[in-house]
């Protein structure tokens, strides 16, 4: 794949480029490392710090690796522990709070502190659940790009001045559509502006007493550090994750990780070409664990199955499954995006993790999407939306709400829908890998990319709000109702005085 694309974009001058990525999701860091390693291959000299070293053994590419000293990556999320409370989304930052403190530990590895003895021509910077990080990139003194594995959070939006309006913006951390009830959006109102509160909270004020800890108290504020940011790559597409305004400095590149897919091995290829009715693959990703799932809704599963004439690949991490029926069969690892883009695999049935989801969408495999917890709702209502999918209330499973949602992706029509879609999400310019290339090398060329940034940056929020211009009119307004008032009643009374005079003569 990376041969393909160095073939295809225009030789560059070789930059010095930096990757940091010290957050401990696989599925977050697996966005971005394609682009890392064809950077790499493409001959610029690419140092990435993250948990996640590159098996490629490519000469420019150098890996500052992180020590997981709590395994917070092999952390699992379990179907019996409800994450789909309105607390537990309302809280999302406060948790992202918690989470940030190992991250921000990071700051004191040794090799990453020799890091602020190289000169980079531009920093890539995950932006999700801390700003610890900016503190390094400002004494760098380097441009530095802003990238996001999942749609914009609603308190990254402001750093780049993009317009966030929750009249019809879905909040990442709800399960709502673009298309809202009233409720639906007094709800996503207050979840918006309870989201900055907290991780102004949370997360903000104490990044910047982190940051002032590690490279002293004359730093800036972590909040004016961000908005420095020349662009911010982000993993989304608007027909996939609901179109909405953007500014020229957030590129769309979903489907970036995606390459060619290979043929599955031999017992699923087998598999699945002997089924004369197609195959319906089953996974959960890799953080949501099969032995968790609750008994009754297991079998509810196993029974639907059961009626269907299409076989079953399911990704279970146990050796058995007591009571499957003889079309299911189950495997505790399988190339998921390999297997969905087989001609004869007709349906998904997921959890709407954004990686799977994308991949679905590119292959055109219309989806049941059972969310259970971050953007995953989000995430499943606009797929729904696109007609890529149909949400499937995990509270609500029985083996005829999962037959019928089966038999309703398994229906031709809605199999076009799906692959309609599918041509929408393919049908770009440049492809995602080659796009985010392109924007990088950008911000290294032009030494960062301000002229990209709208003045909304800057602006305090009275004024990108216009509440100043709405008090003014407010005032001029009563101003001059107040003069209209005075004057009518000053005359009115002058005419009642002459009129009192003309009867008395």
């Amino acid at each position: 794949m990376f041969l393909v694309v160095l073939l295809l974009i225009a030789s560059a001058d070789s930059y010095r480029i930096l990757g940091l990525f010290p957050y401990v999701g696989k599925s977050h860091f697996k966005v971005f490392q394609p682009a890392l390693e064809a950077l790499a291959l493409k001959g610029h000299d690419v140092h990435v710090v993250s948990y996640f070293p590159s098996n490629n053994n490519i000469e420019t590419y150098h890996d500052v690796q992180l020590l997981d000293m709590n395994n917070s990556s092999e952390h699992t999320i379990r179907f019996d522990v409800d994450y789909t409370t309105r607390l537990v989304k309302y809280l999302t930052p406060v948790e992202f709070g918690e989470m940030s403190i190992e991250i921000c530990s990071n700051l004191n590895n040794p090799d990453v502190l020799k890091l602020k003895d190289m000169q980079f021509d531009v920093v890539l910077v995950e932006l999700f659940n801390t700003d610890c990080f900016l503190g390094l990139v400002h004494q760098l003194k380097a441009p530095f790009i802003g990238v996001a594995s999942h749609v914009l959070m609603p308190f990254t939006n402001k750093i780049i001045g993009n317009v966030d309006n929750p009249s019809y913006i879905p909040n990442q951390f709800m399960h709502f559509s673009d298309k809202m009830s009233f409720l639906e959006r007094l709800e996503n109102t207050f979840v918006y502006l309870l989201s900055h509160v907290l991780h102004y909270i949370y997360v903000e004020q104490p990044d910047n007493e982190i940051i002032r800890q590690h490279f002293g108290n004359d730093m800036p504020y972590v909040g004016e550090l961000a908005k420095n940011v020349s662009l911010i790559l982000v993993n989304s597409h608007f027909t996939l994750n609901l179109p909405r305004p953007l500014v020229p400095g957030i590129i769309e590149i979903s489907g970036m990780h995606i390459g060619q897919p290979k043929k599955p091995p031999m017992n699923i290829e087998k598999w699945i070409n002997e089924s004369k009715d197609g195959v319906i693959y089953f996974s959960m990703g890799s953080m949501i664990k099969g032995h968790t799932f609750p008994e009754h809704k297991k079998q509810a599963f196993l029974r639907a199955f059961g009626r269907l004439k299409q076989r079953v690949l399911w990704k279970w991490e146990n050796d058995t499954m007591p009571g499957k029926p003889d079309n299911v069969m189950i495997q505790k690892w399988m190339p998921q995006f390999d297997i969905l883009c087989h001609p004869n695999v007709k349906g998904f049935v997921s959890h709407g993790g954004l990686l799977g989801t994308t991949e679905a969408v590119h292959c055109g495999v219309p989806v049941v999407v059972m969310p259970q917890f971050g953007d995953q709702h989000t995430n499943a209502r606009a797929l729904e939306a696109g007609g890529g999918g149909i949400v499937l209330d995990f509270h609500n499973i029985e083996e005829d709400t999962v037959y019928r949602a089966l038999k309703t992706i398994l229906d031709p029509e809605f199999n076009k829908k799906a692959k309609q879609l599918s041509e929408r999400f393919r049908d770009r310019p440049m492809p995602p890998l080659e796009t985010a290339i392109y924007w990088i090398e950008y911000v290294a060329r032009h030494k960062g990319a301000d002229h990209m940034r709208t003045a909304a940056v800057n602006m305090p929020f009275y004024q990108y709000l216009l509440l100043d211009v709405i008090a003014f009119l407010i005032l001029a307004l009563a101003f001059t109702i107040f003069i209209v008032y005075h004057t009518i009643r000053i005359t009115c009374g002058m005419c009642c005085k002459k009129t009192q005079k003309v009867k008395k003569s």
